[in-house]
């Protein structure tokens, strides 16, 4: 059974590693995989009032998958992205890693969002501001690293009561 607990937290040092790709004939073996990063969106955002997604590092499954969970559960298999333009915008970053702390960073306004599907279909999305912000945070997940890693300066860090 999931539970909060299996969310890696700041200072693990799997977070900081890069994650193999997930390979056609692992699709099917991951699906326990997904079922516990589903509920563990959900469990996180009952308890923080947010949470969307997660990266399987999180849990400590170093794969290149990405579980979405916002109206329905879409597993994100190999995930990467390009910027569509040089155009950033400046946001307030959370983590399921450490659920306390903000980090401004900086993004892309608008990326090309490319994955494979569960029938390994591989699929484009057009992405702008957060939904973009969100994806390119997931990305640098798979990739060991953390938003903290990203911080505009060194002024960019908020805690959350």
């Amino acid at each position: 059974m999931a539970q909060l607990s299996d969310i890696l937290l700041l200072g693990d040092a799997r977070l900081y590693e890069r994650c193999s790709p997930v390979e056609v004939n692992e699709v099917l073996e991951l699906e326990p995989v997904i079922e516990q990063m589903a509920t563990l969106v959900l469990l996180f955002r009952e308890k923080y009032g947010k949470g969307r997604a997660i990266a399987a590092s999180q849990i400590g499954v170093m794969k290149r998958l990405v579980v979405l969970n916002i109206d329905r559960v879409v597993p994100l298999f190999n995930p990467s992205f390009e910027p569509n333009s040089s155009e950033m915008f400046e946001i307030w970053d959370d983590c399921m890693s450490f659920p306390q702390l903000l980090v401004k960073v900086k993004r892309f306004r608008s990326i090309t969002f490319t994955f494979r599907d569960r029938d390994w279909k591989e699929c484009r999305w057009l992405l702008e501001d957060d939904m973009a912000e969100l994806m390119q945070h997931e990305c640098d997940h798979l990739d060991g690293i953390l938003s903290t890693q990203r911080a505009i300066n060194s002024l960019s860090f908020k805690m959350l009561r």
